[in-house]
Order: structure tokens, then sequence, then C-alpha cells
């Protein structure tokens, strides 16, 4: 008997990305599959990430701020 999937978890980090735990189906806009590399992601929400969806810690250059 197999164990249950683990749950999946979004949590939001202050003034940063959206750190995303478990299984995932992340798409492009056009509905293309992105292969994560790991199974947990930090994914960017600032907006000036180099590589998104994936957050690059630009956002502490940037000076994003969250409103937590």
């Amino acid at each position: 008997m197999s164990a249950a999937p683990e749950p999946t978890t979004i949590t939001p980090y202050p003034d940063g990305p959206l750190l995303v735990r478990g299984e995932i189906e992340l798409r492009t806009p056009d509905g293309e599959t992105i292969v994560p590399q790991r199974r947990t992601v930090a994914l960017c929400r600032c907006g000036v990430s180099a590589i998104k969806p994936f957050c690059d810690g630009t956002h502490k250059a940037a000076g994003f701020r969250t409103d937590d």
C-alpha cells in the first residue's frame, strides 16, 4: 500500500515569493507545461524576476513589499 500524497501548500513570505511545496502543475500563459526542478519551488510575486514564474531574489534589490 502506498503512502498518501503530500498535501500541496502555498506559503506567502513577507516581502518575498510564494513558497510552494508538494505536487503541482505549472503552465505558461499558452498552456505549455513548466516542469519544476524541485518539489519545493519559490514563485515570483514582485514581477521583476528574470526567471519568471520562479523567484530569483530580485525582489530584495527592487524593494518589493507586501501588505502582511
